[in-house]
């Protein structure tokens, strides 16, 4: 039974300058412990092809597809605020390309898979937990509607890594629409390869904004669609109170999706100053941050592309900023549009930006839990008996009391029915989310017992956020004061 990849690459036809030419350094004792059956078909792929001794092997990297052309690809990046003229996959391996079902081309990565030329001392491997998490945290996304990088397999390696302390060793199989990265263009320019940056440049084009193609100034509609599709994107990240928690310019992908889920998390209570990563002593990265860090990186990517956008310095500076003055529109956009439908409005009103930061300012001051306090208003917002769940969250409930009744005052110019807003609400509200307590119980798990049985149940969990799951409702749950867990880590 032999396992077949329909690689149909394009990226490696690029000039070698692109990439690194390796193979993945084979592993001793691969170990399956997750496939994602469903988006194996989605693929074009076999899963119980996938899913054998032979197919495992090839998630791991322990044997190479015939069809596959492995690169590592080169990119820059500001890490930190802080540019780095060449980073690169240091520690992943692109294997190649599907074209899914959909007429969707996909990149398929191996994580973990050991040293590139763009390691830079690393080891190249990954450990278990990062690659847990990875997985989690991104199929929990993709069942949010979030556009992301996906979990295909997770592979044990039977080998120890070295961090703070030996780890086993796994290897994540991802796939992503493709890996450029802002950072990608920044690679080129950083090395004034003009003609790089518009053989990258036309590539992402053709690949992700074929509309652009047609344009009178296609790098500049390039551009403009970037912001667009960034600008959504934290919109949404928002809105379910997601941290990505290290936004360098070379974990922005230029394709619209969330990538590199390092040291990532979910709040509980809400606060714009969360942080999560044990490297973002500043806060560079909190939650309230990411549009304006957004913003920024989008920023790095415009001066990227001056050369494409005019050969006159001064009219490319000026197309470059004018398309970035587009950001902060089409993000309060789409983050207010997101809120109202948090709340159950339907229409527009201009008072209704100022109705929902109220809320979120009186959750801040009141300890309020994100997740539950927006799913519980899905309740209210059918009847005031739904009130008293909502408010028993707030240290002081009169808090929610004031705004409710102005909600309500709000809520009864609306057109809808109070069943029909309560359904509208709890398909934008999930019930469950990935609560970084619950991932870090599943991780120890398998650290520590290699049970995987907790990581296949809050899976289950959070592949159906907007379900109740009364059975699994613990999954739902804020931390305990003794359970909170208030730093999360990259994985390198």
């Amino acid at each position: 039974m032999t396992v077949h990849f329909p690689f149909n690459n394009t990226y490696a036809r690029l000039p070698d300058r692109f990439y690194a030419r390796v193979a993945p350094t084979p592993v001793s004792g691969p170990k399956l412990i997750r496939l994602n059956r469903e988006l194996a078909v989605q693929l074009g792929l076999d899963p119980d092809r996938l899913a054998s001794p032979e197919g495992v092997e090839f998630l791991c990297g322990r044997r190479v597809p015939e069809e596959a052309e492995p690169i590592a690809m080169a990119y820059a990046g500001h890490q930190f605020g802080h540019f780095v003229p060449q980073l690169g996959d240091g520690r992943a391996i692109l294997l190649g390309e599907v074209v899914d079902r959909d007429g969707v081309r996909r990149d398929i990565q191996l994580k973990g898979s050991g040293p590139t030329p763009f390691s830079r001392r690393g080891d190249g491997r990954a450990a278990l937990g990062p690659v847990l998490r990875e997985y989690l945290v991104s199929e929990a996304m993709a069942a949010l509607g979030i556009p992301t990088t996906r979990a295909l397999a997770a592979v044990l390696t039977g080998d120890v890594v070295a961090r703070e302390m030996p780890l086993p060793g796994a290897v994540l199989t991802r796939v992503a629409s493709s890996h450029v990265r802002v950072g990608t263009f920044q690679f080129f320019a950083a090395r004034q390869d003009v003609e790089g940056l518009r053989l990258l440049a036309d590539y992402v084009i053709g690949r992700h904004y074929p509309q652009a193609a047609g344009s009178d100034r296609p790098y500049r509609a390039f551009l403009d669609l970037v912001i667009a599709a960034q600008a959504d994107l934290v919109a949404r990240w928002l809105h379910v109170g997601f941290i990505h928690g290290v936004m360098n310019t070379d974990n922005m992908s230029v394709a619209g999706e969330t990538i590199d889920y390092g040291p990532c998390a979910f709040m509980d209570a809400y606060d714009p100053a969360t942080v999560f990563s044990s490297i973002d002593q500043q806060g560079r990265y909190a939650y309230g941050n990411q549009p304006r860090i957004a913003l920024w990186n989008l920023t790095r990517l415009a001066e990227a592309l001056l050369p494409l956008l005019s050969d006159d310095e001064e009219k490319a500076v000026a197309e470059a900023n004018e398309a970035l003055g587009a950001f902060p529109r089409d993000f309060e956009t789409a983050y207010h549009a997101g809120l109202r439908r948090k709340i159950g409005l339907a229409t527009e009103r201009e008072e209704d930006p100022a109705l929902a930061g109220d809320l979120l300012k009186a959750m801040a001051e009141n300890g309020a839990d994100f997740t539950l306090t927006f799913r519980r208003l899905s309740d209210a917002a059918a009847g005031p008996e739904g009130d008293e769940a909502v408010r028993n969250l707030f240290i002081n409930p009169l808090a929610y009391d004031a705004w409710a009744a102005r909600w309500r005052e709000r809520l009864a110019q609306e057109p809808q029915d109070g069943a029909s807003r309560r359904a509208a609400m709890r398909a934008v509200n999930p019930a469950f989310i990935p609560r970084n307590h619950k991932v870090e119980a599943v991780i120890q798990a398998g650290l520590e017992h290699n049970d995987f049985a907790p990581f296949e149940e809050l899976l289950a969990v959070v592949s159906k956020p907007y379900d109740d799951q009364p059975s699994l409702a613990r999954y739902a749950e804020p931390p305990e004061p003794h359970e909170r867990v208030l730093r999360t880590f990259c994985g390198t």
